[in-house]
């Protein structure tokens, strides 16, 4: 399925050769996020992910950047989480050995110049201000708040305008010299490419890039006792926004694969429990899912939905009183509709080089292990409807709850009382 190479300076670089594609995908993962941050740089990370595009020593301006890998009809972008930065390019295989040292400058060789991080400093200030715009956006950000106040877990990972617009080019020297080294990335290269062809052109271009130590990154903190259990931003909309999130399963817990299931069965798709019961049944949403979520010692399970703002309360016992059937064992036919949709969407995914690349990179960055999605599809097929209940205890505890909210309501009274109402 794939093979691995550490180079002398301690560059990981993964492979999936797939013969029978026309593509090249190559992801790097670079150990850096929001959790690595101070609150007072808040962003940090994420304004550093924008900065390579504006010009690398190669290709020295955006449009040359774009010009590169687009002019032959190819894709590129890059994103920022709470561990990891992610650089990512997707090429027709025969432009491979064009497209991936435009990639590999972006975080070898970026100018970071100052004329064009301040003009990069609007964008994402504009940027926070969309997200902004957008009550369920808002509403996902306000449960990551209540689930971990006060820490880098529960912080937005575009930061605030305030931490942005405090941020300097010397913030962002520093914590790049810090954080891009090879022994904290990991190149995945996936498609129509070989091995020896993937890492004879990475090594060639990093064989002088260094390494060095590394920032640590915050470790989750249980919420204190008198921290509030919904968190209300009013807005005069004409939809409530909801979510409602537990927390979950970390990386390195077995229960995260069982809890798949359960999210099969309890939220992820249109034949859920909770489309079912809350937009079939009871009328009360165009959309109502869940999701898990997995980082290094902590996870969530959310809930989301949007509804008129008078049924929200109904909306959200619905929700209570749906997650509680899980704590009762599924019908084994339930389960198996579960497993099958969990595996057949995996399975097809992997189909894209895109996909297969950050699978590899993103699992050895944050894990330093590789399962295979037939290693993972087996795990899951494993599961049993007691396995789900025994997770679902886990789970489903009252004093775990939290709820944020996005709509035109005054106070969180009707809302705290509803969390104890299912």
């Amino acid at each position: 399925m794939y093979r691995r190479t550490v180079l002398t300076n301690g560059l990981r670089v993964l492979t999936a050769e797939m013969p029978h594609t026309r593509s090249v995908s190559m992801f790097i993962a670079v150990g850096a996020g929001s959790r690595y941050e101070p609150a007072e740089k808040a962003g940090l990370s994420h304004f550093l992910e924008h900065l390579p595009f504006k010009g690398t020593r190669s290709w020295p301006t955006a449009l040359a950047i774009s010009e590169a890998v687009e002019g032959v009809g190819g894709m590129m972008n890059a994103a920022t989480d709470r561990e990891m930065t992610s650089f990512w390019c997707k090429v027709a295989s025969v432009h491979a050995d064009r497209a991936i040292p435009v990639l590999l400058d972006l975080i070898l060789h970026p100018l970071l110049d100052p004329a064009e991080m301040e003009k990069e400093r609007e964008v994402i200030l504009d940027e926070l201000r969309m997200t902004n715009d957008y009550p369920a956006q808002v509403c996902d950000l306000l449960i990551d708040r209540a689930l971990w106040p006060d820490q880098a877990m529960g912080r937005d990972v575009g930061g605030t305008s305030e931490t942005v617009a405090a941020i300097s080019l010397e913030d962002v020297s520093h914590y790049m010299d810090r954080q891009y080294r090879p022994n904290n990335t990991v190149i995945g290269i996936a498609g129509a490419i070989s091995h020896a062809d993937s890492v004879a052109m990475v090594d060639a271009a990093t064989r002088h890039w260094q390494p060095g130590s590394l920032l640590d990154w915050e470790p989750v903190a249980p919420p204190p006792a008198d921290a509030a259990s919904v968190l209300l931003d009013r807005r005069d909309t004409e939809e409530t926004s909801v979510c409602m999130g537990l927390p979950g399963f970390a990386l390195d817990d077995e229960d995260r694969y069982v809890a798949t299931v359960l999210n099969g069965v309890l939220g992820d798709g249109m034949s859920s429990r909770l489309f079912q019961s809350l937009r079939e049944n009871l009328g009360l949403t165009y959309d109502c899912h869940s999701s898990i979520s997995s980082y290094r010692d902590c996870g969530a399970l959310v809930v989301s939905c949007g509804t008129e703002p008078a049924r929200a309360v109904e909306a959200i016992v619905a929700t209570r009183q749906e997650m509680a059937t899980m704590l009762r064992p599924a019908p084994e036919t339930e389960i198996h509709k579960a497993r099958e949709y969990i595996k057949g969407r995996l399975l097809m995914r992997m189909e894209d080089s895109r996909s297969v690349a950050s699978w590899l990179a993103s699992q050895e960055l944050l894990m330093n292990d590789i399962t295979t999605p037939d290693e993972t599809a087996a795990r899951i097929d494993q599961i049993t409807p007691a396995d789900v209940v025994h997770t679902a205890e886990r789970l489903l505890h009252d004093n775990a709850f939290r709820i944020a909210v996005v709509g035109p309501h005054n106070d969180t009274t009707e809302f705290v009382t509803a969390l104890t109402a299912a």
